[in-house]
């Protein structure tokens, strides 16, 4: 969508069309904007937990002229927003344990048939997609983008009420091998890896699980 980073614009593409979305810490209010604008959701609702940003987004949607399909509300997360309201929840910019902090917050975000999560987590990926495994999430999508100098990992997740024990590969890498301009990104993933290993004790499992790991990757015993 024209103006954003290339994050938002991928976070945008995966939005459920027909439904009602919410774009949680809007900020700036691009992305709002943008949902508004495509004429795919009945309604899009934007949020910040402080005032500042939330006036910035109000001018932004004044700007882009789409008042009347857009609702900005003030509050803390996902309290904004009643069960059921939205198909949709984009949640960017937060650490990973912010991320989960919110939606531990909101209970009916784990119902199956709930709404889609599009996560654009700040930090630590790997641990995102380890909690979002651990509590019956599945992941649908898990693009790697670079905006803006930077990679990110733009996550659409679903609850199934399945939880699973991840690999350290699926925590690592997730889905981002199904795009084929994956591989900056995973080799970035790979260098954290390496330096986190060296802190890891020798004969360990964890160790023998990284080693293993990396070694499929580079052809070769990379520590």
């Amino acid at each position: 969508m024209a103006g954003l980073d290339e994050r938002l614009a991928a976070a945008a593409e995966l939005a459920r069309p027909g439904l009602a979305v919410a774009d949680v810490g809007c900020d700036h209010g691009k992305l709002t904007a943008a949902l508004a604008m495509s004429g795919r959701y009945p309604k899009v609702i934007g949020s910040d937990l402080r005032p500042g940003p939330l006036a910035k987004a109000r001018q932004t949607i004044q700007q882009m002229h789409c008042q009347d399909r857009v609702e900005l509300r003030l509050g803390d997360g996902l309290s904004v927003l009643a069960p059921g309201e939205v198909g949709t929840i984009v949640l960017a910019g937060v650490s990973a344990r912010t991320t989960w902090e919110i939606l531990e917050a909101a209970p009916w975000v784990f119902q199956v048939g709930g709404p889609r999560l599009i996560l654009i987590p700040a930090t630590r990926h790997a641990e995102l997609r380890r909690w979002l495994l651990q509590k019956g999430f599945t992941l649908v999508c898990d693009r790697p983008v670079q905006a803006a100098g930077r990679w990110y990992a733009v996550m659409a997740a679903e609850y199934t009420g399945q939880p699973v024990e991840p690999t350290l590969e699926q925590c690592i890498y997730g889905r981002t091998a199904e795009w084929p301009d994956s591989e900056p990104y995973r080799a970035l993933e790979r260098g954290k890896l390496k330096k986190y290993r060296l802190g890891v004790p020798e004969g360990s499992p964890l160790a023998a699980e990284i080693d293993g790991l990396l070694a499929r990757d580079e052809g070769s015993d990379c520590r």
